[in-house]
Parts: structure tokens; sequence; C-alpha cells
């Protein structure tokens, strides 16, 4: 099966079919910011969807941000991990081993307060836009993670990213084929770089037209994928304010920093709007109701199993991970399981409202 992930990665990047790039590197196109807002956008967008969807999947923007800013709330940033570190604060992440990085957790909203000016020089760079736009549309929603790698830390598994990444293969495999390919369309991924990143800082390593491979969410961890990853991701070298958008089925990892600085990057996932329900439900208050009632023993399992689907949240995201973590694998836990343990173990229904309180206390912002 990695015959088809060979046939994919073994293409080349044709340079007229991006006539806006100015170089291709390593088969990723590379852009310069301040052409890109000369150029005519809707030809932009475009070509930056083709080559997240149909091309190699990822590319670069020099001086996507302006310098200062990026200085500044880098600055901004090491202030926030001091602070958070003395209260206590523990990392989490999802694919490096503890203590390699320090993950700062949804940068966007505790930076605004701290200096709403400088929040605005940063954010609105008209070239992140461009590229959220591309590939989303309009009406997108931006969160943000800083990662900070310190000398020595390792490298990450080579993954794909949320939404179906951030499963197991188990339950990856529950959903349709079509599925698979909407995950794709849901979330850019990207990154700002806040240090110079030369190769020996280990900036992301990627693997150009991996996110073509349809089964790729279940052959990421496969010993032969992570093999074939391995000798032939690349990387590119980075300065202060470039930024890097890729597909989130693109099959890639953070690289190990062999220098004596931090790297610094500012993780940007930014969501499509279409991922959002159509009403505002309080699904806690639906399965607060109604778990007393199928504690009863004459109810099916299967009918049990189909309630507990339709009224406690399955999903363990959107979350708070700063107090909602990942619980020992990819994803913090779901109302969905917590109500599924409370009914295999027969919990009173006074214990399960106390539970299911206090992970919802968990996920605010």
């Amino acid at each position: 099966m990695i015959d088809e992930l060979v046939r994919l990665c073994e293409q080349e990047t044709d340079p007229t079919e991006h006539p806006l790039a100015d170089e291709i590197v390593k088969r990723i196109p590379i852009y310069d910011g301040a052409k890109v807002l000369d150029a005519n956008p809707d030809g932009v967008r475009r070509e930056w969807c083709r080559i997240i969807g149909q091309g190699p999947g990822v590319f670069a923007i020099r001086g996507a941000v302006e310098r200062d800013a990026v200085d500044e709330m880098t600055d901004v940033f090491y202030r926030l991990l001091d602070d958070e570190r003395r209260v206590g604060h523990v990392d989490a992440d999802h694919y490096a081993p503890p203590g390699a990085n320090s993950r700062i957790w949804n940068v966007i909203q505790k930076t605004a307060p701290i200096d709403p000016a400088l929040w605005i020089r940063y954010h609105a760079s008209p070239v992140l836009a461009l590229a959220a736009e591309a590939w989303l549309g309009p009406w997108y929603q931006i969160t943000t993670q800083v990662n900070i790698v310190h000398p020595g830390g390792k490298a990450q598994s080579p993954h794909r990213d949320y939404h179906l990444g951030f499963v197991t293969a188990a339950d990856a495999a529950r959903f349709p084929a079509h599925a698979h390919e909407l995950s794709k369309a849901l979330t850019l991924q990207g990154a700002v770089a806040h240090t110079t990143m030369p190769i020996e800082s280990g900036p992301t390593m990627v693997l150009p037209y991996s996110q073509l491979l349809a089964d790729g969410y279940l052959r990421y961890r496969d010993a032969d994928v992570v093999s074939y990853f391995g000798e032939h991701a690349v990387q590119l070298e980075l300065e202060v304010g470039d930024a890097v958008f890729f597909n989130p089925g693109l099959h890639h990892a953070a690289g190990t920093n062999r220098t004596e600085h931090d790297r610094v990057g500012n993780l940007f996932q930014v969501s499509s709007a279409m991922g959002i329900a159509m009403e505002s439900v309080d699904r806690y208050a639906i399965a607060a109701a109604v778990y007393p009632a199928l504690r009863a023993d004459e109810l099916d399992e299967r009918w049990r199993a189909c309630a507990v689907a339709a009224s406690a949240d399955g999903y363990a995201f959107p979350t708070n991970v700063d107090t909602d973590p990942p619980a020992g694998g990819l994803a913090p836990r779901s109302a969905q399981s917590i109500m599924l343990e409370a009914l295999c173990e027969h919990w009173e229904p006074s214990t399960f409202i106390e539970v299911l309180d206090a992970h919802r206390a968990r996920r605010r912002p």
C-alpha cells in the first residue's frame, strides 16, 4: 500500500502552474508577501487554493507579517509563558514528548487585552487573510497556539492535523471515505516564524503531495509510512515574519532543535464557518435530563447507545486546552464518553451530573 503514497509524493512542482510564486524550493512554492499584495487577489486565491487542494499541499510567504510586530509579539509570548508557569500551568502537546517544548494555548485571545494595538498590527495582515480565504472562503475563525521548541527538543511524530488527525485510527475508520476528504476542507494549518529558523533549528518537516493520499488519516502511523516520511520529508529555512500554510491532511512534523536557541512559531489553525452547527443547543442539559431514564434495565443496549449519541456531544473540540488537556492521547474526553462510562458503571444521577458539570466548567474559555 506504500506504493500509492510513493506515486503521489514523487510528483514534481511545475513553475508554470504557479506564476505568482517567486521560486520553487524543494517542490514548495515560495511567495513574496509584498508582491502578493500587488497582484490580483482573485488570482492569488485561485493559485493558493490549487496548491492546498491538488498541488504540493504547502506554500510559504516571505514577510507575511511585519517584522517589528512579530518581535514585539514574541516578547508578549514569553511574558505569557512566565505568567502561566508561575501559576503552575503544565504544558500539554499532541505529538511531542514531555519537556521538548512549551505550548501556549489560545494565544489569539490571551494577547488581545495585553496590547490591543499590537494585536491589530499582527493579526490584520492582508496576506494572512488571503491565505485563509483562498482555502476556506469568508467568515473563517482563527485560533493560534504558540509552540516554543527548546534547544535539544526532539522532533514530533509525523502526523496529520485536525479534525481526523486528532483521533485514533480506529475512530477515524468509523467515518466514511467522503468524510476523510471533508476533514481536509474544513481547516487550514499555518505558522508564523517568530525566530530565525535554519534547518538545524528543526522547522516543520513536510511531505509535499501527501495530503492526496485518500486513506492518509488511517495510514500516517503505519511503520512504512513513517519510514518513508523520514527519508523524504523536506524543511524550509524561515526568517522572522515568514509564514507557511498547508493542508491539514499533509503529513508533517516539527523537527529536532539542534541549536542553542529556542525555536518559536505561532501556529495558526483557521476553521471554516461551515463546521458550525445551525442551532445553539445545551447538550449538557439534555444529557442530564435523559440520563436517569437511560439507566432503566429494560432499555435495549442499541437504543441506549443511540440515545447517548443524540444527547451528549461526542466530539472533544472545541475546548479550553489549558484546563481540559488531552487525556492520555490526542484529545480530551468528550461528554459522550463520560455518559457511556457512567451508564456502564451504573453511576447515580447525582454523580453523573457532578462529573458532567465539572467537564463543562473545564471547557469554558
